[in-house]
C-alpha cells in the first residue's frame, strides 16, 4: 500500500511539473498574425516619414520653386519660454518663403535658440550648440544659400536672412539663420541692399525685446538658451 501511495505520488509531480512547463511556453511564445494574400499593398495602412531631397546650389531655386507652389502657407508661429511671435512671410520673396516653410514644416527650428542678441538691434535664431542641429542641416542640405531677393527696407520687427560673408559678392542668405530687426533708422544702413528681408512680426514685439535684452556672454550669445519652436499656422 504504501509503495503504491509512493508511485501515485511519483506520477502526480511529473504531471505537475510538465503543466508548468506547458505554462511557460504559453506565456514566451508570441503567436504570428497570417495576412490574407487577398489584401493589396494599399489596404495596408503603412506610416512612412516623407521623404527628403537634399537641397544644393544646383538644386535650389527649382526645388524651393515647386515648393512655394505647393506650400502657400504665410503664417508662422514661434515659441519660446518668455512668450510667442507670430511672422507673416512676404509673397515677393518666393525662395525664402519657401526655405522657412520647408524648415518649419521638416521641425528644423524646433530645440535651435536665438543664439545672438543685440539690444535695440537684432536678435538672431536658427543655431545651436546641439549635435542634433548639425544632422538636420546634414540631412536636408548643408552646403547651399538662397539667392538674394532684396525687395524690402529694414523696419521695426523686419525678418531678415543672415548672411555669410565669406566668398557672397551675391549678398545670398544662409537658409538656416534669420534676424529679428529691432533696431533704429541709423543703425540699419549697412542692412538695407545688402540682406533679404522676407517676413515681418505680426504679434510679440514684446517676446522680442525681453530676448533683446537678455544677459548675454561676449560673444552675444544668452547666458540663457531661448529654444525655439515652430509651427506653420496658415
Amino acid at each position: 500500500m504504501r509503495k503504491l501511495l509512493y508511485l501515485t505520488c511519483y506520477f502526480a509531480i511529473l504531471l505537475s511539473c510538465e503543466d508548468t512547463k506547458k505554462s511557460e511556453q504559453v506565456s514566451t511564445d508570441i503567436p504570428t498574425k497570417e495576412i490574407d494574400a487577398s489584401i493589396t499593398q494599399t489596404e495596408i495602412e503603412i506610416e512612412k516619414k516623407p521623404d527628403i531631397i537634399k537641397i544644393t546650389n544646383d538644386n535650389v531655386i527649382s526645388f524651393l520653386t515647386d515648393y512655394g507652389n505647393a506650400n502657400t502657407e504665410t503664417k508662422v508661429k514661434i515659441t519660446t519660454r518668455l512668450g510667442e511671435i507670430n511672422i507673416e512671410l512676404f509673397n515677393d520673396t518666393p525662395l525664402h518663403r519657401a526655405n522657412f516653410i520647408y524648415l518649419v514644416k521638416h521641425d528644423y527650428f524646433n530645440e535651435t535658440f536665438f543664439h545672438r542678441v543685440v539690444p535695440k538691434f537684432i536678435i538672431q535664431a536658427g543655431n545651436s550648440d546641439l549635435p542634433a542641429t548639425n544632422q538636420k542641416r546634414f540631412e536636408l542640405g548643408d552646403d547651399y544659400l538662397l539667392p538674394a531677393e532684396i525687395k524690402h527696407k529694414h523696419v521695426y520687427g523686419s525678418i531678415s536672412g543672415a548672411k555669410e560673408y565669406r566668398e557672397n559678392p551675391d549678398k545670398k542668405s544662409h537658409p538656416y539663420e534669420f534676424f529679428i530687426f529691432l533696431g533704429k533708422p541709423v543703425s540699419k544702413r549697412h542692412l538695407d541692399g545688402s540682406y533679404t528681408v522676407f517676413g515681418k512680426v505680426t504679434e510679440g514685439m514684446q517676446v522680442v525685446e525681453k530676448i533683446a535684452n537678455l544677459d548675454a556672454d561676449e560673444g552675444e550669445w544668452p547666458m540663457q538658451n531661448v529654444y525655439i519652436k515652430a509651427e506653420v499656422i496658415n
